[in-house]
């Protein structure tokens, strides 16, 4: 299969013309002006962009939660990934603490192989570090492709890991050549205050937000900078919400540290006003919590400043009725977001056309600064001859709104109802197939495939 896009607004992380791309198979063939080859199919996208696929390094799809799953499994999620222009997603192995790396990845791979429509990879969320997992860590980079491991600074008992056993993994993967991850808040400081809003039975949403302040995530992500700095290890600081962490990162720059920082959609454009919505407010329950919007402001300027590097979900969705779980205690609401399938389009409505970033930097941030830190690049995040066929072709005029009814995510409520949105994905392309032609479906669950991963590019 041949494909000829003719007359696109081509737009990179480094470039801005007008051209056109010619798709032969599953890769890129040749970039050019006034392209003339026979192809099965030709597209005139004047008037529109051709932007690579986007990347989102943090999904939890099908992830076992509270004691309920989250309701976008790899069929659901991806497919609403590839709606929205995200072409490859990362999501999360979470070990389960006395058991093998392996254990965890058997478990993934089972309720992902053959189930997935657009591309993904995996990071490995290290819950139990000891010998046995540090001989793991080489063989998830060497054998299965998987070069990430995420850390938690806080659910205690369940996921969080000390900082002895921090150190540890970071020189281990240091010496094999990975990246680690970290959901950078103070664990301890979190409990103790959910304890102590319970105890006065202060059980509403809004105390989920009041038990994580700002210093909860600034001094914790203070704390994984000076880890990684004395360990040299590249480190990944994932959803960052809050002008406090910001700091932090800007305080280890000086040093001339290297930190990779995370934030989402949904803390550059929502705050916490929303937890004041009595239960209503349980639909943005998630952790780190929406912060202010002075929040906001220092989250766009990290943007710009280069100290945030990509912009990614953690979409986590839960349905209501899952969500109604913690109707009577904010503690027991399972914590997530649904915006796997808006995050391009709210970025580039929010960001570029009201010029909050650049054409450039918004491909940087939900694309090329992914497919670098996370070993796809190359391969993924750019347009150019060889790489993977993964292209969107945005209509940057066109207005839509945001609605539970159209959305195509497993979740019976938008965090964004109503929103009014210009610029849509209207041709989604992944490795060479039209998957998405405004809003039909052309590929098969399965289609997607799983990606290994390369080792962290430290230049972004």
């Amino acid at each position: 299969m041949s494909i000829l896009i003719k007359n696109a607004r081509i737009v990179t992380a480094a470039d801005d013309y007008t051209g056109d791309v010619y798709i032969k198979g599953e890769t890129v063939q040749a970039i050019g002006a006034n392209l003339d080859m026979p192809a099965d199919e030709i597209i005139d996208a004047t008037g529109k962009w051709l932007i690579p696929g986007g990347i989102d390094p943090h999904v939890h799809l099908d992830m076992p939660f509270m004691g309920t799953f989250s309701s976008d499994d790899y069929s659901t999620g991806t497919l609403a990934a590839l709606h929205g222009g995200t072409t490859t997603v990362i999501d999360f192995v979470l070990q389960t603490q006395g058991k093998s790396l392996h254990h965890a990845l058997d478990a993934w791979q089972g309720r992902s192989n053959g189930n997935a429509y657009g591309d993904y990879g995996f990071h490995i969320a290290v819950t139990d570090f000891n010998d046995n997992t540090a001989k793991e860590v080489r063989q998830m980079i060497e054998e299965e492709g998987i070069s990430s491991f995420k850390t938690f600074m806080a659910y205690k008992g369940a996921l969080m890991i000390d900082d002895g056993q921090m150190v540890g993994l970071m020189k281990e993967v240091r010496e094999q050549g990975g990246i680690v991850t970290v959901h950078a808040t103070n664990g301890d400081m979190i409990d103790a205050l959910i304890a102590k809003h319970r105890a006065e039975g202060k059980l509403s949403p809004l105390y989920h937000y009041l038990s994580q302040p700002e210093v909860t995530e600034a001094e914790a992500s203070g704390r994984f900078c000076d880890m990684a700095n004395y360990t040299g290890v590249p480190g990944y600081i994932v959803h960052m919400t809050c002008e406090g962490a910001l700091n932090a990162v800007r305080k280890a720059a000086l040093r001339n540290q290297k930190m990779f920082v995370e934030t989402c959609i949904q803390y550059l454009l929502l705050d916490a006003s929303l937890y004041e919505k009595d239960f209503e407010g349980a639909k943005w329950v998630m952790s780190p919590p929406l912060r202010e919007k002075k929040d906001q402001t220092a989250l766009w300027a990290g943007l710009n400043q280069g100290l945030i590097q990509v912009v990614g979900t953690d979409h986590c969705p839960f349905k209501w009725e899952q969500k109604l779980m913690g109707k009577d205690d904010f503690s027991k609401i399972p914590n997530g977001h649904p915006a796997i399938e808006h995050r391009i389009e709210l970025l580039f409505s929010e960001g570029v056309k009201k010029g909050k970033i650049s054409p450039n930097k918004f491909v940087e941030v939900t694309s090329t600064n992914a497919a670098k830190i996370f070993g796809m690049h190359p391969k993924k995040g750019c347009i150019a001859i060889g790489s993977d066929a993964d292209l969107v072709i945005l209509d940057p005029n066109k207005e839509h709104t945001l609605s539970v009814k159209s959305h195509h995510m497993n979740v019976d409520y938008s965090g964004y109802e109503g929103w009014q949105v210009t610029g849509k994905c209207e041709q989604v392309f992944l490795r060479g197939k039209k998957a998405i032609d405004k809003g039909s479906v052309g590929i098969q669950k399965g289609y997607g495939q799983f990606l290994k991963r390369g080792k962290t590019s430290l230049v972004v």
